[in-house]
């Protein structure tokens, strides 16, 4: 509420911007979120994005590595396994270099534009070789059960066309890893199924390769389900917009736009661009940006974003940002850079599958050796229990469970109007102890606003009272006029007529006739220059300035008519949203430079459990120090002023960042609308989300666990070893993507919240 104290056209004393640092863009701020949204540490350079079909999990990506990183140039990789695409940062490196090297590995690639949608698909064996496939395996078990051997004729019949439908993927990709050293599941699979076969376990073999490409081909569409939220990102925007060209319209592609042509969008068509109306009125449908449900009313000068729905009449937009420059597609790319990028607990899970497959596999060959030399076990027995842990030795399910759970999280939060940038900032959101709050636009409306009439004279009601000063304020652009006029117009009060001309004096207020008598509307000092006693006006103001309110003075020939009451107003959803954030547990603080008294009254009709008031810069730092001291800390504020505490809390949210780039880039968390009762539905599905990742990590250990020990006491065989692997990866990968459902759960949520206002 600065802008009423500039002016000083009333007492005052709610300066919010007292507390804030107006030097703009805080970088660090953005250095802070830099982690999980930019690319690596050393992705230097240029970029070059590849699509590669064949990819589909940290097996295929470690092998990738292994042959783009010694090629000269190359800075960095980034691996998206739902996309299937690999991002490589270089400094001139060959593009057929790295083609070639691809192709080397049976990874054949096709070079990508970054902003495209990725359409990559896996290949794999026909459906029906592979059920042909099954169904042989089957009768070679079904033959060898039945007395027939397994090293029989027949059912080395049935088994050989069996591996040949199935394995040929396993067994290629099982070479190239041979080729380049690589331990991987192909390499331990081909193995293993060699091995069964140098058993004379022929059924067992073919089963086994059966098992392992059925459970490739169902893991491969489960991953493809994680990527569809992204798709259905980009099916929000528009390919092409009617421009304005001389005094028709061409349909041209939003990628040849330029900033500040004008574009029409019809009823019932996305926008195209961010714009800003230049004719027309409409009703907008920002649900997919804002995560708003209600269609909201435009007209001339209002913003609007790609991707909305013009539902109601023709209008004309003046674009202000490029296609590429969109908030939609920011929120697209955020979201795409999030399944590239890592979470700690991630980094950790890929540090931990790096340890654990050489042990597991190091373990395997000292059994197939040490045993039968110990005589513990046939030579025979032994080579069969080692290839059953090579099988179990690949983390698979370990290492995907972490980026589809976080994906479906992400989008889910997107498609309701929250930016969570990466799985870091999910984490973070889910670990928060203490959220501390902005005061003037993130609790209060930030428009100074007329709260209550109070007549001081016979005669003269409210109505009155805002006739007479919204006479007066009707002729001053101050803020505070603008205020008045306002309440005056939702009060349907008919305004005064005045007669001669109206002054405005300066940092006190604003003089007038009228009814022949002499009004006057302003502040104190305003007040003494008419003649009002120092002594009344101390009875008067003194509690009112005692707790931060504000005021306006209504005089008529120097007598007192009535008293203004002029406040930042709370937002509507601020009582509930505190209630919710303590419901869970959350401590709330207040931490703004307005002045202490202002600070107090708030804090008393929002029972906040801590305020500070009169902070500069500097000063809600060392308060976000100190709560960091008891756990994690989460800074709410409008993106700009409060960049520095944005930067230095555990999670920085900016409020209201659809309609500014700075709070786009400088929180963790961006809401795209200025709703803040999404505060809670935010910290509620972050720690589900973290449940479910938790779980689907416990999963995965626990069967991997299990089918262990059941190796190494020599129950497991190796087609359950590969129900161990593969199946563990469909269970996490099933069990993450119930998060992309929790849209109905958020829904829910949401309109709860907004019936409660």
């Amino acid at each position: 509420m600065s802008s009423c104290c500039k002016h000083q056209h009333a007492s005052c004393a709610t300066s919010e911007h007292a507390g804030h640092d107006h030097a703009g863009h805080d970088h660090a701020a953005y250095d802070h979120a830099h982690d999980e949204t930019s690319p690596p540490a050393n992705a230097a350079g240029t970029r070059l994005q590849l699509a590669i079909p064949a990819m589909d999990c940290p097996t295929e990506g470690q092998l990738i590595a292994k042959v783009l990183r010694p090629l000269a140039g190359v800075n960095d990789l980034s691996f998206n396994y739902i996309e299937r695409t690999v991002t490589l940062y270089h400094d001139g490196v060959a593009e057929t270099e790295v083609l070639v090297a691809l192709s080397a590995i049976g990874m054949p690639a096709t070079l990508q534009p970054a902003a495209s949608p990725a359409a990559a698909t896996a290949h794999g064996q026909a459906g029906w070789q592979l059920w042909l496939a099954g169904g042989l395996a089957a009768l070679a078990e079904v033959l060898a059960f039945g007395g027939a051997g397994d090293a029989s004729v027949p059912v080395v019949a049935c088994a050989v066309p069996a591996m040949l439908l199935a394995g040929r993927s396993t067994a290629r990709k099982g070479w190239f890893a041979l080729k380049t050293a690589t331990l991987n599941i192909y390499f331990l699979m081909s193995l293993a199924v060699l091995g069964a076969m140098l058993l004379g376990q022929w059924p067992e073999a073919a089963m086994v390769l059966f098992l392992f490409a059925l459970s490739e081909k169902l893991e491969a569409r489960a991953l493809a389900r994680a990527g569809d939220a992204v798709k259905a990102l980009m099916a929000l925007r528009p390919e092409t917009a009617w421009l304005q060209q001389g005094d028709g319209w061409q349909e041209v592609a939003v990628a040849a736009v330029k900033v500040g042509r004008i574009v029409r969008v019809r009823p019932g068509e996305r926008v195209p661009l961010d714009g800003e109306i230049s004719a027309g009125h409409s009703q907008f449908n920002e649900a997919p940006i804002t995560g708003e449900s209600l269609p909201l009313d435009k007209g001339p000068g209002d913003a609007v974003y790609a991707g909305a729905i013009n539902g109601g009449a023709l209008v004309q937009l003046r674009v202000t940002a490029p296609a590429d420059g969109s908030v939609l597609a920011r929120i697209i790319r955020s979201v795409r850079e999030a399944q590239a990028g890592k979470a700690p607990t991630q980094r950790f899970i890929d540090r931990f599958a790096a340890r654990y497959t050489p042990l597991v596999v190091a373990l395997a060959v000292l059994l197939a050796v040490a045993l039968p030399m110990l005589g513990l076990l046939g030579w025979q027995a032994a080579l069969y229990k080692a290839l059953v842990l090579l099988v179990i030795a690949c983390p698979c399910a370990l290492v995907i469970a972490t980026p589809v759970t976080l994906v479906s999280a992400l989008a889910a939060a997107a498609r309701h109007g929250m930016l969570i940038k990466g799985g870091a900032a999910l984490e973070a959101a889910a670990r928060i102890r203490t959220v501390a709050l902005d005061k003037t636009g993130t609790l209060t409306s930030g428009t100074v606003a007329v709260t209550r009439v109070e007549p001081l004279a016979d005669g003269h009601d409210e109505a009155t009272v805002l006739a007479l000063a919204a006479a007066l304020e009707q002729h001053s652009t101050h803020p505070l006029a603008r205020a008045v006029c306002r309440r005056a117009a939702a009060a349907n009060v008919v305004v005064a007529t005045l007669h001669g001309a109206v002054t405005e004096l300066p940092g006190q207020g604003m003089l007038g006739r009228a009814g022949g008598r002499q009004l006057a509307l302003g502040n104190r000092r305003l007040a003494l220059a008419q003649g009002v006693a120092v002594a009344q006006l101390d009875a008067l103001l003194a509690p009112l300035e005692a707790q931060g309110e504000g005021y306006l003075l209504l005089l008529a020939d120097g007598a007192l008519l009535a008293l203004l009451h002029v406040n930042d107003t709370l937002r509507p959803q601020a009582e509930p949203t505190i209630a919710a954030l303590q419901a869970q547990g959350l401590r709330v603080l207040m931490l703004s430079g307005d002045q202490p008294a202002v600070v107090r009254r708030v804090a008393g009709t929002l029972r906040l459990d801590e305020v500070h008031g009169g902070l500069l810069p500097d000063d809600k730092l060392q308060r976000l120090a100190a709560a960091q001291r008891e756990g994690a800390v989460a800074m709410v504020g409008d993106g700009v002023n409060d960049a520095p505490a944005l930067a230095q809390a555990d999670l920085g949210i900016a409020m209201g960042a659809a309609g500014s780039d700075t709070a786009l880039e400088t929180a963790q968390v961006a809401l795209m609308d200025d709703r803040l009762d999404k505060l809670p539905l935010l910290f509620a599905h972050a720690r589900r989300s973290m449940a479910v990742l938790r779980a689907n990590i416990v999963i995965a250990l626990a069967i991997k666990l299990l089918f262990f020990v059941l190796a190494l006491a020599g129950v497991a065989t190796l087609w359950m070893a590969v129900f161990a692997d593969v199946g563990a990866s469909l269970l996490v990968i099933g069990n993450g993507l119930r998060l992309s459902w929790t849209n109905n759960i958020l829904r829910k949520f949401w309109r709860d919240g907004k019936e409660n206002e």
